[in-house]
């Protein structure tokens, strides 16, 4: 539970700043992120959605391989590329909060984690991947209860991304 609420403490503080950072962040930051006397803030609860135990739902996507797998190397990787930019899309809509590959070769190939209501909502959205529609990917959609400030690691993410 306590790694839970250091890292919604990290989410949060990263949401609430909007200036750019130093390189190096400023000891304050850390500070912030260990303070274990942090109490209750029912403003920033509500603006989550979070539930009395800072919790909501989403949908979790694996992404599985899939039937259709004979392409060859140049629509493979035309297909990867369209893939990579319905990542951005859905994360750019606020509809996908994380998603990555796994690193080793087996049949799940990565996840997505959807803020959205319903499993069908994140169907929808599946369906729009290229990669979905050639048959190359399929999708395993499962309701998932999560950290409500899971939404933060996006704007978290962008300060650490090197470009």
């Amino acid at each position: 539970m306590r790694t839970i609420c250091l890292l919604t403490l990290l989410l949060v503080y990263s949401c609430k700043r909007t200036e750019i950072e130093p390189a190096v962040a400023s000891p304050d930051f850390y500070a912030t992120l260990m303070d274990t006397t942090a109490t209750y803030d029912s403003t920033l609860a509500r603006q989550f959605g979070a539930d009395a135990l800072g919790m909501k739902t989403y949908v979790m996507a694996f992404l599985k391989r899939g039937p259709n797998r004979s392409q060859d190397s140049v629509e493979a990787a035309r297909l990867q590329r369209a893939h990579l930019d319905n990542i951005t899309r859905m994360a750019n809509m606020g509809k996908l909060l994380v998603a990555g590959p796994f690193l080793d070769d087996d049949d799940v190939r990565g996840i997505y984690v959807f803020d959205v209501a319903t499993v069908e909502e994140a169907r929808a959205l599946t369906e729009t991947d290229p990669a979905i529609q050639s048959g190359r990917l399929v999708m395993e959609l499962h309701p998932w209860y999560g950290p409500a400030a899971l939404k933060c690691l996006s704007p978290l993410h962008k300060r650490i991304e090197r470009k």
